[in-house]
């Protein structure tokens, strides 16, 4: 079984590193896009990362991994790719856990953070709660932690689906057109990472927005 790990970064050289180094460690194919970065992330994933692709200038997560997606079914011969942050919120302990659904057969499992959110900010708390009750309505499927973008995705689905958006959407999108293929979607427990000062690239006003012109698309 082959998989391949994508992980957007934008402005993350320090995080990236860490991050890279375990995932090496472990011995997994990486494939990290910098989202036009203006700091050391190119550099950081040239040393460590499998292949890594550069955005001229910060188009968004969405763009980012609808470009690495591509980039794989197209180049690169596996059966599951998993997605993760760069920004150290995701442990690379969490997975060996993917891996061992994706031995089970899963098609498409997703972190879920919910139950134990330890130092994850109070609105965005109310905020995936929300979301994640919207988007599980109209997969018609139960799944707590819509907006976590630790996920692990079959090939196949990836080959079935069409990705339009371009900002953090993205997460909800790959969910609900997963769902309307026909595909069932696993909810996993992951461990809720968050550090003190640490600036979120999620701005609840313009997301949310953002999620819920996304979400009127889809109706019509």
């Amino acid at each position: 079984m082959k998989v391949w790990i994508i992980i957007p970064a934008y402005n993350e050289a320090d995080s990236l590193g860490v991050l890279l180094n375990s995932l090496n460690k472990k011995g997994f194919s990486v494939l990290v896009v910098d989202d036009g970065s203006f700091d050391k992330t190119y550099q950081t994933a040239k040393k460590y990362a499998t292949v890594v692709l550069r955005n001229k200038r910060n188009f968004g997560k969405g763009l980012s991994i609808k470009t690495a997606v591509e980039y794989l079914l197209k180049n690169e011969k596996f059966d599951y790719i998993i997605t993760m942050d760069a920004d150290g919120q995701h442990s690379p302990d969490d997975v060996d856990n993917f891996i061992a659904q994706a031995s089970k057969g899963e098609a498409c499992v997703v972190g879920n953070r919910m139950d134990n959110p330890i130092g994850m900010p109070g609105l965005r708390i109310t905020t995936n709660k929300v979301m994640s009750k919207i988007v599980s309505r109209i997969a018609r499927q139960s799944i707590p932690d819509t907006q976590c973008g630790f996920r692990l995705i079959k090939r196949e689905i990836l080959e079935a689906i069409k990705l339009r958006t371009r900002k953090f959407e993205i997460e909800s999108e790959i969910l609900i057109k997963a769902s309307r293929a026909g595909y069932p979607i696993k909810s996993i427990p992951i461990k809720s990472i968050y550090f003190k000062n640490q600036h979120s690239k999620i701005n609840p006003f313009t997301d949310t927005i953002r999620f819920f012109g996304f979400i009127s698309r889809l109706k019509k």
